[in-house]
C-alpha cells in the first residue's frame, strides 16, 4: 500500500501555510484579467483541493471579489506579506483553489484544463498536454 502524498503551500514570508493531502482534483490555468492582476503576470496557475484535504495553518485576512464571470470570490492572504495563499469561488466552499507557485515543486502535476484563453497574450504558448480549453 503506498503512501498518500501531502503538499505544503506557503506565502512568501512562511507564516500562513496550507498542507494539502492527496493530489488536487484539478490543476488549471486562468488568463482572465482578474487573475493576471491577482498573480502579477500574464496568467495564473491553480491547484484545487477539496475542503476536507486541506489543513491552513497561521494567521490571515480575506477580500472577496466579484470577477469578471459575476461570481464571487474570497481570497486569503497574509497579512504580513500580503501574498494570496487560496480563494473559494462562493458560494461553493467545497474546494481550495491554491496558487501552484506556493508549493515551490517543480514536479507539481501539469494543468489539464484552462479557461478565458481569448484573453491569452500573444506571446503565451499553452501546451498541448493541456486538455480542455475554455472561453
Amino acid at each position: 500500500m503506498g503512501s498518500v502524498m501531502t503538499r505544503t503551500a506557503t506565502c512568501r514570508c512562511g507564516q500562513l501555510s496550507a498542507t494539502c493531502t492527496g493530489e488536487p482534483v484539478r490543476v488549471s490555468v486562468c488568463h482572465c484579467y482578474d487573475c493576471q492582476k491577482r498573480s502579477g503576470s500574464a496568467f495564473a496557475v491553480q491547484a484545487r483541493f477539496s475542503a476536507d484535504a486541506v489543513m491552513i495553518s497561521g494567521e490571515h485576512k480575506r477580500y472577496s471579489h466579484i470577477g469578471d464571470s459575476g461570481n464571487a470570490a474570497d481570497f486569503h492572504f497574509c497579512p504580513i506579506c500580503g501574498c494570496t495563499l487560496w480563494y473559494h469561488a462562493l458560494p461553493d466552499r467545497s474546494l481550495y483553489a491554491i496558487p501552484v507557485g506556493a508549493f515551490a515543486d517543480k514536479d507539481f502535476p501539469t494543468p489539464e484544463y484552462t479557461v478565458y484563453v481569448d484573453r491569452k497574450h500573444d506571446w503565451v504558448t499553452i501546451s498541448d498536454e493541456v486538455i480542455e480549453y475554455h472561453d
